[in-house]
């Protein structure tokens, strides 16, 4: 299991991954990004369809696009990662653009890396939220996109999972703990044992200077 965190000062969230490969591999297909751009963060969940090497080849692929062009618009990045994926055998990823300044997260998905929202505040409606996701492969058969903001406030904690977690993952979470126990909490608990599994929490700091 990998476990990072990672807590700046020049960054508007607290974050922690952690995540393993598929028993028996020794390299998973799941990867994450988290780029620092003038707005705020990235953040991104890649699953490399399938597992072992060939899996983990695309994910790189993609992710090495995320890094370098982390502050274009979401849409045309995701296009672009789709050009480079075309000769791999493909992705599924969710991008989360965290902006400090607007208190918002603009989100988007292609195929089954989920994405939630859990509010700090108890009496908040919706309690949660989730990322709306379209099916399709990044590099194979991409869907007409379409990316979606929703607001946020102090505390607020965002969850990227790859589908090597098992859906209801979010159903016994303590909102109010910090990012890296959400990850390794989650990781344990809902895991599937025939894959790649990753899990990406961050919790909204505020605008920082």
């Amino acid at each position: 299991m990998r476990d990072q965190r990672g807590r700046g000062m020049d960054l508007p969230i607290e974050w922690a991954v952690a995540g393993r490969s598929l028993p028996g591999e020794g390299i998973s297909g799941d990867l994450h990004v988290v780029a620092l751009v003038p707005e705020g963060v990235l953040m991104a969940v890649v699953d490399g369809l399938g597992h072992g090497e060939d899996a983990a080849a695309a994910a790189g692929v993609v992710a090495g696009i995320l890094r370098q062009h982390a502050a274009e618009a979401l849409v045309p990045l995701v296009e672009r990662c789709h050009e480079a994926a075309l000769l791999t055998r493909g992705v599924v990823m969710t991008l989360a653009r965290v902006c400090a300044r607007a208190q918002a997260v603009e989100w988007l998905g292609v195929g089954n890396v989920e994405g939630v929202l859990l509010r700090a505040d108890p009496a908040a409606r919706p309690a949660r939220e989730g990322v709306p996701v379209r099916g399709g492969v990044v590099g194979y058969a991409l869907p007409r996109l379409r990316a979606s903001t929703v607001p946020l406030s102090p505390g607020d904690i965002l969850i990227l999972v790859s589908d090597g977690i098992r859906s209801g993952f979010v159903e016994d979470l303590n909102p109010r703990d910090a990012p890296k126990r959400v990850a390794e909490e989650i990781l344990a608990r809902h895991a599937r044992d025939g894959d790649d599994a990753l899990v990406l929490a961050a919790r909204y700091r505020g605008d920082v200077p």
